[in-house]
């Protein structure tokens, strides 16, 4: 039996929290990544995963800030 590569223990990092729902833009409320983003995930290069990243927190809402009254 072929011992296996050392690529194979390898986790692909991922932005996934685990709250997997989409909005009406079809982009994920749990890690803000697209749908066809999170689809192809697995099978992107690092680089591309990495700038992929690197765009989440932008495309998270901002919180409202309370207005003095």
């Amino acid at each position: 039996m072929t011992p296996p590569s050392p690529a194979s223990h390898l986790t692909i990092a991922t932005p996934c929290i685990g709250v997997c729902t989409a909005d009406s833009s079809g982009v994920c409320l749990g890690c803000a990544r697209t749908l066809g983003e999170i689809a192809a995930w697995t099978s992107l290069s690092h680089s591309v995963r990495n700038s992929i990243m690197d765009q989440l927190p932008a495309r998270r809402p901002r919180p409202v800030a309370d207005s003095a009254i």
